[in-house]
């Protein structure tokens, strides 16, 4: 997944989601400069979130 995807998916702006990736531990592998998420991984992270 993009930024953009995981953005969109969380309901965050873009924005947010580059700030606050390393803060957060939303799980994202650069690649190359690009920053890409699993959706697996993306999905876990969010069980592991507290309401």
């Amino acid at each position: 997944m993009t930024v953009d995807d995981v953005a969109n998916y969380l309901h965050k702006p873009r924005s947010w989601v580059y700030s606050q990736w390393k803060h957060e531990g939303i799980p994202f592998r650069k690649v190359g400069q690009s920053l890409r998420c699993r959706p697996n991984d993306l999905e876990s992270w969010l069980d592991q979130q507290t309401p």
